[in-house]
């Protein structure tokens, strides 16, 4: 008897729950914006490199122009002076350290620890937007054993890590963070 009352009311009590979560506030993480809203188009400056890890301002900057387009919020301008903001930045640190070790000794995961300092300004005025001049990000991958040898993939985990970095920075930046 007891089921077939909860089974009866269920519907009506999840509906009430959906109900009242829509107006608690809370949205998607990354889907909203406290930037202005007459900032329609961002030019992304080629980061600076101030590491030893060559191509890596490169990587960073490619995968902060794609997020930017898979967002839709903005059109992503080819220049500063078609853009309504430009983002610039410097990769201030690159460090690569094993985190976790097999029995031979050997590092088996591997932690990627990037810092930038990252600005975004209003073109024309200079008026900084939104600012983080230590921005930190850290990700871990592991080496693949194949064939009796450690297969290092340092490259793809950094493309990994780049794309990661760059989805992060983004909604750091469109939420005032």
């Amino acid at each position: 008897m007891i089921r077939r009352i909860w089974f009866a009311a269920w519907p009506a009590l999840a509906a009430i729950l959906l109900t009242s979560a829509a107006g608690c506030g809370y949205g998607l993480v990354g889907r909203t914006s406290t930037l202005p809203e007459d900032i329609r188009s961002v030019f992304v400056e080629t980061l600076t490199n101030q590491t030893t890890r060559a191509q890596i301002d490169q990587i960073l900057t490619q995968a902060i122009i794609n997020e930017f387009v898979t967002r839709r919020r903005f059109d992503v301008a080819s220049d500063r002076t078609s853009a309504n903001a430009v983002l610039s930045g410097t990769v201030t640190s690159f460090r690569v350290r094993p985190v976790t070790f097999g029995a031979d000794g050997r590092g088996r995961e591997y932690e990627i620890t990037i810092q930038a300092r990252m600005e975004f300004k209003r073109t024309g005025e200079d008026e900084v937007l939104w600012a983080n001049p230590a921005y930190l990000f850290r990700s871990t991958y592991e080496l693949q054993l194949a064939g009796g040898s450690f297969l290092d993939l340092e490259d793809e985990a950094m493309e990994e890590a780049a794309q990661r970095f760059a989805e992060t920075m983004v909604i750091d930046l469109l939420e005032g963070f």
